[in-house]
């Protein structure tokens, strides 16, 4: 049986984590987390996930501390879908996929770790699937979120209005 290592992932565990809501310390500019926000919509912040499934992975957030999509306001909803278009242009542009999966997780049992309102944009592209997936049921990243950062912010900033 083969096996994949990830000796970072024991560290990241037993480390220090931040005492609160992730996505609030973001929203408030906090030094404690680390920030990798690529763009910023009225009450609504957009950042590359630290631990993506594939490149380009964004979550969107409310910047007020909201657990259930029925608690947003119709003007909210708005801007989130404005922002959610605009990010899905952004990412056609820089990285081509050939589709997305988008969706909230609300609730611990729905796989939500953060219980923070925040919705998944994940860029999937044909034959993805590799060989450590294949046979060990483990995903292989290609590209570090921080090296992607720059280039989807530029990319954001360029896109008409």
């Amino acid at each position: 049986m083969e096996h994949f290592f990830n000796f970072e992932k024991l560290a990241y565990l037993r480390g220090a984590h931040p005492k609160g809501c992730i996505p609030c310390l973001i929203a408030a500019g906090s030094e404690e987390v680390e920030k990798l926000v690529v763009a910023e919509r009225g009450g609504f912040v957009a950042c590359l996930n630290l631990y993506p499934y594939n490149p380009g992975h964004l979550i969107v957030f409310p910047r007020r501390h909201v657990t259930d999509l029925r608690e947003l306001l119709p003007a909210e909803t708005g801007e989130c879908d404005a922002l959610v278009r605009r990010l899905l242009n952004c990412l056609d542009s820089l990285l081509r996929p050939a589709g997305y999966n988008i969706g909230y997780n609300m609730g611990r049992a729905a796989g939500a770790s953060i219980e923070h309102l925040h919705l998944h944009i994940i860029p999937r592209y044909d034959g993805e699937i590799g060989i450590a997936e294949l046979l060990g049921g483990k995903r292989v990243l290609v590209q570090d979120p921080r090296d992607t950062l720059e280039a989807l912010r530029a990319s954001y900033l360029a896109l008409p209005s």
